[in-house]
């Protein structure tokens, strides 16, 4: 059958076959697909659409195969003027021999199909970093009226991005642009997404996963029944009152009581009650240390005090993202888990998304994507006059061995040329996306 409504036909589920396209007429979070529109490729995926619970599905017979599509046409499941002219038993004459593509429109072909999908993940990553921060925005509004509801909300959420998390063996984590999402939902989002990373780098089970990013979602969720001028006081600054001290200290306390309420699990109350317990006793509110702090608190721990060094409430003193690193692991290690410590610097590796750098061969730039599993040779967007920005793809140190990083630098310290190119950001957001090998620039950019 046809639904005019849309922009390809409909077909039973149960037709549906390797080789064809399909459009998924669904949010992001209801499948677990990087993206809404594919082709299929596998029987895994047919097993995957068919468990969706859908009793039809789109297809878009212009980007399907056509043996695919004659099957259907054959079996009486898609009309022949539906399934387009692949579908047609024509004879046609011998194609035209394809023009010869020389080394240098293969290359730029290369590179243009390489930015296309560069700017894809970008903006798919942006979109769901968006789509998280509304998430999180509509639970705290029901937080205290509705709590059951805000309960439900919050998981439903935290379902779809376990989902999209756990369905990728390499996850790669990527700065966002400086509009991405709401500035109020900010932190407590880079602390889900980054959280959510860390369980998975420590191979926490799926229902300690889910545990993990529930509590990391509305770990400040206490802080409702704050006002303003307390609201968002960092507790570790100089000159912070006792009285002021002890007032923002009270949102771990009122955070439990609203998650109680709210029904939820004991182990992301855990996070809610402990997420500012620091292993060497000095945190708050029980100084709790060591093994009494669960170890989903001392993820979240962890990354509370990395985002708010990159994102504080004064924006002119954020540090980048290299630099909080080397505070944490100078200053302040032992007041995080070992373990834990030890596998976020493995998986942000030394130079985390966000960081402005130099290049061996003395160029600067700013890294925007780190694979978790191999952090250690990132993307970086490079400065290069002849290439103008919005057209400035990434290189992928990972696969241009000849380079490496030679230091971090503060963006102050940039040429002004390379300032304005680059763009640092002055807030920090990130968002996960499954790991995938970059289009090789390197003699485009060397």
């Amino acid at each position: 059958m046809h639904d005019s409504t849309t922009h390809g036909p409909i077909v039973d589920i149960r037709q549906l076959r390797i080789g064809l396209h399909v459009h998924l007429d669904l949010g992001w979070m209801q499948h677990p697909f990087p993206l809404n529109s594919f082709r299929i490729a596998s029987e895994e995926q047919l097993q995957t659409l068919r468990g969706l619970g859908l009793e039809h599905v789109r297809i878009l017979p212009q980007r399907s195969d056509v043996e695919p599509l004659r099957a259907l046409v054959d079996a009486g499941a898609l009309a022949a003027a539906d399934a387009g002219p692949a579908a047609q038993p024509v004879v046609v004459a011998p194609p035209p021999a394809a023009p010869v593509e020389t080394p240098e429109q293969a290359q730029a072909r290369r590179r243009r199909e390489a930015l296309e999908a560069e700017l894809a993940c970008a903006h798919q990553a942006e979109r769901q970093y968006a789509e998280a921060g509304r998430a999180l925005k509509r639970s705290f509004e029901l937080a205290i009226s509705q709590p059951a509801a805000a309960r439900e909300h919050c998981e439903t959420h935290m379902n779809g991005l376990l989902g999209k998390l756990l369905g990728a063996d390499e996850m790669a984590i990527r700065l966002l642009s400086e509009g991405a999402g709401d500035r109020a939902s900010l932190h407590a989002v880079n602390v889900t997404v980054l959280s959510l990373l860390l369980g998975k780098q420590l191979g926490l089970s799926k229902e300690d996963m889910f545990d993990l990013g529930t509590g990391a979602m509305l770990h400040d969720v206490g802080k409702l029944e704050l006002p303003d001028r307390v609201r968002w006081l960092d507790p570790m600054t100089p000159g912070v009152s006792n009285a002021e001290r002890q007032f923002y200290q009270d949102h771990v306390s009122h955070g439990v009581t609203i998650g109680r309420k709210m029904g939820l699990m004991p182990g992301a109350l855990l996070v809610l009650a402990q997420h500012h317990e620091l292993a060497d006793g000095s945190g708050f509110p029980l100084k709790l240390a060591g093994e009494k702090i669960s170890p989903a608190a001392r993820i979240v721990a962890l990354i509370n005090r990395y985002d708010n060094l990159c994102n504080p409430a004064t924006p002119s003193q954020a540090l980048t993202p290299h630099e909080a690193l080397a505070l944490i692991y100078g200053q302040m290690k032992a007041r995080f888990d070992s373990a834990v410590f030890g596998a976020f610097i493995r998986m942000m590796g030394v130079y985390p998304p966000g960081s402005v750098v130099q290049l061996s061969d003395d160029r600067y730039g700013m890294v925007v994507t780190v694979n978790a599993a191999r952090p250690l040779k990132p993307c970086v967007l490079v400065h290069d006059p002849k290439q103008s920005r919005d057209t400035a793809l990434p290189l992928d140190l990972e696969r241009t061995p000849e380079l490496g990083i030679r230091r971090s630098l503060k963006p102050q310290h940039l040429p002004r040329a390379t300032l304005d190119y680059l763009s640092p950001r002055t807030r920090t957001c990130y968002f996960f996306e499954p790991a995938r090998e970059m289009f090789a620039m390197g003699e485009a950019v060397a």
